[in-house]
């Protein structure tokens, strides 16, 4: 099952799909441009059945093979929107819209998931039921929350379900994955620090905001290197922090901060929240201020079963040759995670070359890796559902 020779015919087509999804980036669940697009091509492809709107507006796909002997399901999925940067790749058919871009190749997934699409409705070379999904709001909006709290999983009675997201720094054509957890879950919190403003020539008539911070800044730091087993992985960052007052000379009654907390265990997950409230309230309180903690649980652990992760490999394996099966686990997140905590499978990385990484204004997807991901799609749904 190498890289097929349909898709080295459509390279052209589906090239023309993605850089026209790239010029026309949408953002969460704003994607009724894209959605549109996706919507019409699945009908031209002649798919057994199209449904708009899920998750507000996500896509699915229904793709009925030439027989059905055995009713299995098999769920591919691909996310759709784009992020607010400005474009710095100077491409010919860069951003048309100022202050968004297609910054972490969600284009370039939507593309070779239509591709696989388009031969999988073609050949329908397989035993079963292929489900392609496309969801907005990967980044930040939870949109694969979305799409599975409507019941897509029982509508379309998936019993599987498989993504894949495209990596600068590994060769275009190349596949890593990993059994367990493959990327981390994300919390958020805010953080409020409220002590005694005043002159910043009187420090000791105040109980100083800016110092407390700081100090709680540095506590939360030992989280990960004092509270935590060094072999659990946990990362801990304050990103922002604004005083409620912008004066050189004022020492600020308030203090805000901004923060994100990644874990690849659940455990630990619960404890680091735990233990983040413990060190600012404490650290506050000995320092004579108060501290206020809102901790918001953002996208789940994305948990690759063995088993499916294994069917990705002999996959990507018969693609391309090329294939990681104990890659190192990311810290960045994934909404994915909610449909696996739903159904069984697995999340692979496709090589996207020496490009800039992801969420750079200068990243650009290769259209070379489209027949690689193309034919990875479409080879899921082919291996687990072989021709009766």
């Amino acid at each position: 099952m190498p890289v097929k020779n349909r898709f080295a015919e459509l390279l052209p087509e589906i090239t023309a799909w993605r850089r026209d999804i790239h010029e026309n980036p949408e953002l969460l669940f704003d994607v009724h441009r894209t959605a549109g697009k996706v919507a019409g091509l699945l009908k031209d492809f002649g798919c057994d059945e199209v449904v708009e709107g899920i998750g507000r507006t996500g896509v699915v796909g229904v793709i009925k093979g030439r027989s059905d002997r055995r009713g299995r399901v098999v769920g591919l999925r691909a996310d759709m929107d784009a992020l607010p940067i400005i474009e710095q790749t100077g491409a010919a058919y860069a951003s048309k819209v100022k202050g968004r871009m297609h910054a972490c190749g969600h284009d370039g997934h939507t593309a070779m998931l239509l591709g696989a699409a388009k031969y999988l409705a073609e050949t329908r070379n397989f035993d079963g039921t292929a489900v392609v999904i496309f969801q907005p709001a990967e980044e930040g909006g939870g949109g694969g929350r979305e799409m599975v709290a409507e019941g897509m999983m029982e509508t379309f009675g998936i019993q599987e379900v498989y993504g894949m997201h495209n990596m600068p720094g590994i060769p275009v054509g190349h596949f890593a994955v990993r059994p367990g957890a493959m990327m981390a879950a994300a919390d958020q919190f805010d953080l409020t620090v409220t002590g005694k403003g005043g002159h910043a020539a009187k420090p000791h008539d105040c109980i100083d905001t800016t110092v407390v911070a700081a100090h709680i800044i540095v506590a939360l730091q030992t989280i990960a290197s004092r509270n935590v087993d060094p072999l659990k992985q946990v990362v801990v960052s304050v990103c922002a922090i604004e005083a409620d007052t912008p004066a050189y000379n004022v020492i600020p009654q308030v203090v805000k901060m901004k923060g994100t907390v990644r874990t690849l265990d659940p455990a630990v997950q619960d404890f680091v929240e735990r233990r983040v409230r413990e060190v600012a309230e404490g650290t506050a309180t000995a320092l004579g201020a108060k501290a206020e903690v809102n901790y918001m649980r953002g996208y789940p652990v994305t948990m690759n079963t063995p088993e499916h992760t294994g069917f990705a490999v002999d996959v990507a394996r018969s693609v391309s040759g090329n294939c990681d099966a104990e890659c190192a686990p990311l810290m960045g997140a994934e909404d994915f995670s909610y449909m696996l905590n739903e159904r069984p499978g697995a999340y692979i990385f496709l090589g996207n070359g020496d490009t800039a990484m992801v969420h750079h204004p200068a990243y650009n997807f290769d259209d070379d890796a489209i027949p690689f991901g193309s034919s990875w799609y479409a080879g899921m749904v082919e291996s687990r559902m072989p021709a009766a």
